[in-house]
Formats: structure tokens, sequence, C-alpha cells
């Protein structure tokens, strides 16, 4: 039993000694070497992609969508038929308007040849006839008008037969008027030409509205759009297909508000899309913002970029990654993030020298999402201290302990 307790108390005497010690020990702190590299400043975002140059084919008017010609992923030549609509409404328009120039033609060569005999005719026939009626109607006005005067039969009588009087005097001024303009054959002439004219502007006008129905490319590029079926009915300004040029791209970049002072016109831009993994296009930014708008939570301006898209696989409408390489720092001193501190309004790092830490204000200039540029206070290889939970002072002991990957 004694010999269990003298063991116990040596026991107990060398670890209060152990633990003694190890407090009075410094601490032991990872560190990240200074490294001289190339720093890129990558702003990371999202957007969407719309052709360079584009057109929509709408119908010009209304009626059934016939035939298409095209699909998605087509490519098309400038003048190439994309559509046709039903026309039988238009070709009965012409076949009416050509009836009224055959008729006006057929006018104008019976003026050429006698200058209207039959219709004089019919007119001095009608005179005649409306003079033997207008005779009669006198005596029947003159025997009512004595019946009147006996009082054998009501005044209304014999004011229906003068008005049927003063009606056959009116269509027979009416006819020798007529009579009268036949005597200038250079007038007929112009008025049927006039005819003529008219009936033919009306047939090239339906002969327009009938190619309004036949829906052409106006420029060369690839279809990214279809919208109707054959068989649907088509209103004026329906669209039928969107046409563009995929060789290049517009792409509008997302970039929040307070990261638009990272941007600027010229820089490189690289695009994913996740779609097709692995594959990066290349673009630069084209033109700034000119206002800010929302975006569901976010408050962005809309960076314009031009991408090359030669293989023509990104397709307008596709929601991109982008990725903005807003400043490069070439032979940069860096130092990851975490070791940079701050105490008060000056930021700095603490440099093992030997056994003791030191501590350097530091100037900084470009950084990413994992490393920062450090302009002044720091040198290459220099050992600075890593981020840990405890307080750290200038001149305190420690030991460096080396990154393990």
């Amino acid at each position: 039993m004694k010999l269990f307790l003298a063991l116990f108390g040596l026991l107990a005497v060398g670890g209060i000694g152990y633990l003694m010690v190890n407090r009075n020990a410094p601490p032991q702190l990872p560190y990240a070497e200074v490294k001289v590299e190339t720093l890129v400043d990558t702003l990371a975002t999202n957007g969407k992609v719309e052709p360079f140059e584009w057109v929509s084919v709408r119908a010009e008017r209304p009626g059934k969508l016939l035939r298409l010609f095209v699909e998605r992923g087509k490519i098309v030549q400038a003048g190439a038929t994309v559509a046709t609509q039903d026309s039988a409404e238009t070709q009965g328009a012409i076949s009416t308007a050509y009836a009224r120039l055959k008729q006006a033609q057929a006018e104008r060569e019976a003026l050429d040849v006698n200058g209207r005999p039959a219709e004089l005719a019919q007119i001095d026939a009608a005179v005649r006839k409306a003079n033997l009626d207008l005779e009669n109607a006198r005596k029947e006005l003159s025997s009512l008008q004595r019946l009147e005067a006996q009082n054998a039969i009501p005044r209304y009588e014999v004011a229906k037969a003068a008005e049927a009087v003063a009606g056959i005097e009116t269509e027979i001024s009416s006819l020798r008027a007529r009579r009268r303009s036949f005597g200038s054959l250079p007038a007929d002439k112009k008025a049927a030409d006039s005819r003529i004219a008219e009936a033919r502007s009306i047939i090239e006008q339906a002969r327009q509205k009938a190619g309004q129905g036949v829906l052409i490319a106006p420029i060369s590029g690839t279809v990214y759009q279809v919208d109707p079926k054959p068989g649907a009915y088509l209103n004026p300004g329906d669209l039928v297909a969107n046409i563009g040029r995929l060789d290049k791209l517009r792409v509008s970049v997302y970039v929040d508000e307070p990261e638009l002072g990272r941007v600027a016109k010229g820089m490189p831009v690289t695009l994913t899309w996740d779609a097709i993994p692995g594959k990066e296009w290349k673009g630069t930014v084209d033109r700034l913002p000119q206002q800010i708008v929302p975006l569901q939570s976010r408050q962005v301006g809309e960076v314009l970029v031009v991408v090359d898209n030669p293989d023509g696989d990104l397709v307008p409408g596709s929601n991109i990654n982008a990725f903005i390489r807003s400043r490069v720092a070439e032979n940069a001193l860096t130092v990851p993030k975490e070791c940079i501190r701050k105490e008060g309004d000056v930021s700095g790092v603490y440099v093992f020298e030997g056994d003791k830490l030191k501590w350097h204000p530091v100037k900084l200039g470009v950084s990413n999402i994992t490393r920062a540029q450090v302009l002044d206070g720091v040198k290459a290889k220099d050992r600075v201290a890593n981020a840990v939970d405890k307080p750290l002072k200038d001149g305190m002991s420690a030991v460096a302990i080396a990154p393990t990957n």
C-alpha cells in the first residue's frame, strides 16, 4: 500500500510539472508562404444569350398557314421561302379585278370604232317613249281637272296625276342631258382610260396582297425559333420564325450593382453552359449598363458581352454562367485572404521572424475569392501566420507549423 501511494505521488508531481511546462510553451501556429504568381480577379455571375443579328418573320395578312419550309436549327439564305399562307380570298379579288379591266377595255375599243352609236340609239328611243308617255299623262291630267271642277272626283286624284306628269318631264330632261354629254368623244375616251388604269391598279394591289402570303427570310442565318404549325390561323403581325446569325452572339450578363466598378469595356469573358459541360466560349465586354434594373431579389446592371460561337452550339435564350476577368496582376506577391487581419483601420499580417511574430502593415491590390495581392509589407517566401481563433500580438513567441497541403 505504501509503495502504491509513493508511485501515485510521483505521477501526480510529474503531471503537474508537465502541465506547468506546456502552459508556458509558445503556441503552435500554421503558416502560409508568400507566393509570386499571376493573380486574376474573376467576377462570376450569370446571363442570357441573344443572337448578334436577328430578324422576325411575321404574317403580313390574316390567313391559314399552309406550309412551313423551315425548322429549328436550319440554315437559310436571304430570300428563301419560310412559309406560305392561304391566298384563296386574294385570288378571288384578282379575278374580279380582271373582269373589270376587260369591261373597261371593251368600252374603250367601242369608242375607238364608232363613238357609242348603240348607247345613243337607246337614249333616243327612251326619249321618244317618254314624250309619248308625257302626252298621254297631260291628257289624263286635263280630264281629271275638268271632273274636279264639277266636284265629280276628289282633289288628291288630280294631285297624283300632276305628280306623274312632273316625273315624266324630269326623266326626259335627264335623258336629253345624257344625250348631250355624248357630244364630246375625247372626254368619253379619257373617262374610259381612267377606268382601265383603275382596274389595273386594283389588279396590282391584289397581286401584292397575294405575295404577302409568301413569307421569305430577310437575312441569311439560322432559324432558332419557330412558333406556329401548319394549319394554324395567323393574324397580321403573328410571329412565324426568328432567324439570326449564330456565329457571333450577344450576351446580357447580369452584374450586381456593387460589383459594377470592377467591370470595364474590353475585359475578357468566359462563358459556360450547363447543357454542354466542359465547353467554354470566349468573348469581351462590349457595352456597360445604362441603368440599374431589378432581377428577382437582385439589383443588377446588364453588361453586354460579344461572344464568338463558331460551332453554333450555344443557342439564343440559353441561361449561361459568365466569368469576367476584371483585373490581372502579373508577378504578384500573394497570401491567402484569411491571413490578412485588421488592427483598427490598418490591414496587416503576422510574419514569423525566427520564433517571434512580427506585425507587418500591408497595402493590398488585386484579389480573387481565395488570395490577395500584397503591394507592400512582405517579401517572397515570408511565412505568414494563418487564421486561428486565439489572439496574436506583435513580438509574441510562436512555433510555425508547416501547411498540410
